[in-house]
């Protein structure tokens, strides 16, 4: 990492106030996400993935994370969708189109489950995968009506590690492309990183709330986030919860 990456251009008394008052109010995901950022880069990128949701885990069965959801209070899980993904082959490319709109392409259990069935298609039948999304965001992020729902934090872990999106877009990043557009939060930003190259409307913006939550980016995004902009810009993301422009994205290296 260059040395340009550990920096953040800003107004140090707004974003000191911040960094302290999201790691005051979840010290204990704040200080694990530091730790796994500062060791886990030099992992490769399958351990880094492990190490991420053992940490992830660990996060779940914490009190920040309690209590966050305590807060929300309890939800109806989503409604099912007909077709959560849409894939379509145009000669050697195969084009895979988050399709949850009216949830802002929520990370939710089918959305993931259906991206994963496409991406294993394009790995086994060698064909370059343009990631895209359809309606007013290409995706929100985790869907929060699934949050806390997993049987037991065991198992919420081998699903992450054995059924999540993030290594087989590892595998084809040098044949995948994301194009980006509207508020692309948690998952949004951690998954599409991973890809060889990534593009993005005039209007899209990122954000990673998950420390607000009492966890930390659990889909990736402490793997992929810093192989391409730093550990200390993604720390900032997290640590801030706030919302990076287009041409700060495009300057740091997160989209090209």
């Amino acid at each position: 990492m260059t040395a340009d990456r550990a920096l953040v251009t800003c107004d140090p008394r707004a974003v000191l106030g911040q960094i302290q008052g999201t790691a005051s109010a979840n010290p204990q995901a704040a200080i694990i996400l530091a730790g796994l950022l500062r060791w886990s880069g030099a992992l490769p990128v399958r351990d880094a993935l492990e190490a991420e949701s053992l940490a992830y885990s660990t996060l779940l069965g914490g009190p920040e994370f309690g209590r966050w959801l305590r807060a929300r209070g309890p939800r109806p899980l989503p409604p099912p969708a007909a077709a959560p993904v849409l894939v379509e082959r145009d000669g050697s490319t195969l084009t895979i189109t988050l399709n949850r709109p009216e949830r802002r392409n929520a990370y939710g259990r089918e959305v993931r489950d259906a991206l994963v069935g496409a991406l294993d298609l394009a790995r086994r039948s060698g064909l370059g995968v343009v990631l895209a999304g359809n309606g007013p965001a290409f995706c929100s992020g985790g869907d929060l009506d699934e949050f806390g729902t997993a049987p037991d934090l065991v198992t919420a872990h081998l699903v992450r590690t054995s059924a999540g999106a993030a290594r087989l877009l590892h595998d084809l990043r040098d044949r995948t492309e994301a194009r980006l557009h509207g508020a692309c939060v948690g998952a949004g930003v951690e998954l599409p990183a991973f890809a060889g190259r990534v593009t993005a409307a005039g209007e899209t913006v990122f954000r990673l709330p998950e420390v607000g939550m009492g966890l930390i980016p659990g889909a990736g995004g402490t793997v992929s986030l810093p192989r391409r902009i730093g550990r200390w810009r993604t720390l900032y993301l997290a640590l801030t919860g706030g919302w990076l422009d287009l041409g700060t994205a495009r300057q740091w290296g997160l989209v090209d």
